[in-house]
């Protein structure tokens, strides 16, 4: 079963770009609909990374900076409650 997707010039342009690039370089004849197929599969493998690429400004931070963050905290000890934040903020 497929389905028409819509897409602008310029994203059509690439498309046929790519499939000549592909013809030019393996020898193989692909279709638009294996080109994208092959995408969504790329995109599936690292989906956070495809996510990210929709963000708009700074992307969210990786694994590593994360656990470089979180090796900066320490434990004070005491424990802390919403009761006492709110006093803390709001006095």
């Amino acid at each position: 079963m497929s389905t028409a997707v819509k897409m602008d010039e310029e994203a059509k342009a690439e498309l046929e770009a790519l499939q000549a690039e592909i013809k030019l370089k393996t020898g193989k004849k692909v279709t638009q609909q294996e080109i994208l197929s092959q995408l969504i599969r790329s995109a599936t493998d690292d989906r956070s990374t495809f996510i990210d690429s929709f963000r708009d400004g700074e992307v969210a931070l990786n694994e590593a900076a994360i656990d470089q963050f979180n090796e900066g905290q320490i434990s004070s000890g005491v424990e802390t409650d919403e009761t006492d934040i709110d006093e803390i903020l709001y006095g």
